[in-house]
């Protein structure tokens, strides 16, 4: 079964083919930690971590390394400790806590390594006089700086020519760059910012720039070149372009991962998320009122690449269908994934796909077809679903609704005695009744089902 993945510098679908099939590697870029994640964070938090559990899946768990990063010294980081007034590392631990918190909430497994940016500066170092003494970087006013000009095919990421990424882009205007394009690689540390001993003979304690940390921590952790690359769509430029950049020119290298993977943006209702708009929501914010799995599978009807409108109503149109699921298959004992499920999947992350067929698995267990609990049991188990009992899973929704289920799961009893004896009258009192305490019946030749109305 060919895996078969977009890969955003070619522009195309293509075989996934590691380049050593007993290591698999991918590098996912993660968060900067200085406040509590955003759920547009989340989306490729949780795309990834469906191709880390499909990779495992294919290539057996000892054979696949994911490495997702804590950007862990960074201006914004910064700021907010100044704003808090309190130390730079205990925010760093507090956001990281929860962001941990948050992304296990969501049903995704812990990356293999999540190293810190301020646990690598030697890597960085290293890289920065490397490009200096090749040439592709230089020392300007204790500053180093990427020459991008050094790098004759500079953009092939993006497929943007120079001077429209200028246009396109917020340069740091400074009078010592060669280059309007040229990015910092290390600065020099205020008093107030971390700071540590500068590389190329710069006497002043400094700091490295965002894109380094990441070529550095890459090629700690997964080696010169690796598999697959990942994050969201907004870090193509320049922070992905600026990676391969660096690593490139580092290691004289072709590539710095074969495969590059993009998820789509986010909004909120229709809208582009901001906090001027009042509709900025942390993913602390909808585990407050929709279990993880709600969220989890409500980011995975859309396709990873393509644009996600955010809702109340596929929220709840999530809840239901989890609901089904659970009803159906939540305390089966699994036999593994449905090879179905992994045929969608192994075609770029197809999830609308896979979801369809874990419909038609609910509809061959209502039809009482064999093995179908167990293979839609399986399925939804290795997608990172199914995580409670179905009594578990009924107590959040009457946690949510303050319904009485079991007075709910009798009512329907007596409504089924009442239909069975012909007593319509009964029958549609007890409908009437339910309706009234906010339950809606769906009756099929399977039986009777009930969801809220939310």
């Amino acid at each position: 079964m060919d895996l078969r993945l977009y890969d955003t510098l070619s522009r195309e679908k293509r075989v996934f083919t590691p380049l050593d099939p007993n290591n698999v590697r991918m590098y996912v870029c993660g968060p900067t930690v200085y406040d509590f994640a955003h759920i547009g964070n989340a989306r490729p938090v949780i795309v990834f971590d469906v191709l880390y559990r499909l990779l495992r899946h294919l290539y057996g768990a000892d054979h696949v390394k994911y490495v997702r990063n804590i950007t862990d010294v960074d201006d914004k980081i910064n700021a907010r400790a100044a704003e808090r007034n309190i130390p730079i590392r205990d925010l760093t631990e507090e956001t990281y806590r929860n962001f941990k918190e948050d992304v296990a909430a969501l049903g995704c497994l812990a990356p293999d390594v999540e190293p810190r940016a301020t646990e690598h500066i030697a890597e960085m170092k290293t890289l920065i006089e490397r490009l200096v003494a090749s040439g592709h970087a230089y020392v300007a006013e204790e500053h180093v700086l990427f020459s991008v000009p050094s790098m004759p095919d500079y953009g092939q990421l993006s497929k943007r020519p120079l001077d429209e990424m200028i246009a396109g882009a917020r340069v740091d205007v400074a009078p010592y760059k060669r280059h309007d394009q040229d990015f910092v690689l290390w600065k020099p540390s205020k008093e107030s910012e971390p700071g540590w001993p500068s590389p190329c003979g710069i006497a002043t304690p400094g700091r490295p720039g965002w894109h380094i940390e990441c070529s550095a921590m890459s090629w700690k952790h997964l080696g010169e070149t690796f598999d697959i690359h990942g994050g969201g769509i907004d870090l193509v430029f320049p922070h992905h372009e600026n990676e391969i950049a660096q690593s490139r020119c580092a290691f004289h290298a072709g590539v710095m991962a074969n495969y590059w993977l993009h998820n789509g943006f986010l909004q909120v209702e229709g809208e582009k998320m901001s906090k001027s708009l009042g509709n900025f929501v942390t993913i602390r914010d909808v585990l407050k009122d929709w279990p993880g799995e709600v969220a989890r599978f409500n980011m995975l009807r859309t396709h990873y690449r393509q644009p996600i409108d955010w809702t109340v109503k596929g929220l709840e149109e999530s809840w239901k269908t989890l609901d089904e699921f659970y009803a159906a298959a939540g305390d089966v004992a699994d036999k593994g994934v449905s090879g179905e499920v992994l045929w969608a999947l192994t075609d770029d992350l197809n999830t609308p796909q896979m979801i369809a067929e874990l419909h038609r698995l609910r509809a061959e267990v209502h039809s009482g077809a064999a093995g179908a609990p167990e293979a839609l049991a399986g399925s939804l188990r290795f997608l990172g679903f199914l995580r409670e009992t179905t009594a578990q899973w009924a107590g959040r929704r009457q946690a949510a609704s303050n319904i009485d289920v079991s007075k709910v799961e009798g009512l329907i009893q007596e409504r089924t005695a009442a239909r069975k004896a012909k007593n319509w009258t009964e029958s549609d009192r007890i409908r009437d009744a339910l309706a009234a305490m906010g339950v809606v019946l769906k009756d099929s030749k399977d039986g009777t089902t009930w969801e809220i109305a939310r």
